[in-house]
């Protein structure tokens, strides 16, 4: 099969996002799918407002339209709803030409978080982005729900995965952040405002703070709170070794869709403490990490949890599994494209 996957999010970028599509797009091409990413890194870009990590893309119809015909796709995807995938959203449209997209982000919540912005508005601009799609991917049954309640209805799963041979129970422990007071409190993600980083750092649990990560709100967060300790962004074995080294992984977010870092800490055998919203309530339970509209309980219940347990759980959740989801939303497209 081949699939075009349209995104306005791609490396040098360092999100959910790109690490979903990068971690797929190696699962199809392993199963011997052919795969065609269409990113801001193919056309001249601006630094988003707010967030200049995130280049956004000026990418004319005829241009997008020439690489999918091309390529000859038999299933297009829209990862995203920025101005790369709009491109491509009319293009498609315009020929009749049936795609999916995917829900990655809550984008009204993360809008209304920076501009302030009435998120009833910006939720108008995504029923309007995904209405015409075959499908809409989504991470979990709370998502789904999400965008149910919005108008949204033609939803299909699209799990997610943690490559196990890179987190997992056996491999280094970070001497620096083992050897602080305990019990060690670990924020991994982009420290930006959405996160609810202050929330973590704010808590009152006694033992030391880690945020392993990097943002806009870097900076400010190091001056507000001297005592933590931030590392910078860490990947792969590095990362893995600073799951290791931490007694929990605490994930502030009231905003995300999954949250790849919580399996990543589990399957290293560090627990997990968060609040009871979309993501946490779809990822863990009982037996692995604990939830709790008050922070600072869900880090006390959730230390503890026995490692080989967490580890013996992230187990379920394979980016093979995900590769295979993705292909069965897909699959109607193909057939459009064999009749056509």
């Amino acid at each position: 099969m081949r699939i075009a996957i349209v995104t306005d999010a791609w490396t040098p970028q360092i999100n959910g996002v790109v690490r979903t599509l990068g971690s797929v797009r190696a699962e199809l091409e392993k199963m011997g799918h052919e795969v065609l990413i269409v990113a801001p890194d193919r056309f001249v870009s601006v630094p988003c407002p707010t967030y200049p990590e995130i280049r956004l893309a000026f990418a004319r119809g005829a241009t997008v339209g020439r690489l999918l015909s091309d390529f000859g796709a038999d299933a297009i995807h829209l990862a995203t709803e920025g101005p790369l995938c709009l491109v491509a959203r009319r293009w498609c449209m315009a020929r009749a030409l049936p795609f999916t997209t995917a829900y990655h982000t809550q984008f009204p919540d993360y809008v209304a978080a920076r501009a302030r912005i009435n998120p009833e508005w910006v939720w108008r601009y995504i029923r309007w982005f995904h209405e015409p799609a075959h499908a809409v991917l989504v991470s979990t049954p709370s998502v789904a729900a999400t965008l149910t309640a919005h108008g949204i209805a033609q939803v299909s799963p699209w799990g997610r995965g943690v490559d196990l041979s890179v987190f997992g129970l056996d491999g280094a422990r970070d001497p620096m952040i083992a050897g602080l007071p305990g019990p060690v409190q670990l924020y991994v993600g982009r420290v930006a405002v959405e996160k609810n980083i202050v929330a973590f750092l704010e808590s009152r649990h006694p033992g030391s703070k880690v945020v392993v990560g990097d943002g806009p709100a870097r900076g400010a967060l190091e001056k507000q709170f001297p005592a933590a300790i931030f590392t910078g962004a860490r990947f792969g074995a590095e990362l893995a070794a600073s799951y290791r080294a931490a007694d929990v992984l605490v994930f502030p977010s009231r905003t995300d869709t999954f949250g790849l870092v919580m399996i990543e800490a589990l399957a290293c055998g560090t627990p997990v403490a968060a609040y009871p919203v979309t993501g946490p309530i779809d990822v863990l339970d009982q037996r692995v990490g604990a939830m709790d509209d008050d922070l600072d309980v869900a880090i006390a219940d959730a230390l503890g949890r026995d490692p080989v347990t967490c580890a013996a759980y992230a187990g379920r959740f394979t980016w093979a599994a995900s590769a295979r989801q993705f292909l069965g939303a897909l699959a109607p497209l193909q057939l459009v494209a064999r009749a056509a």
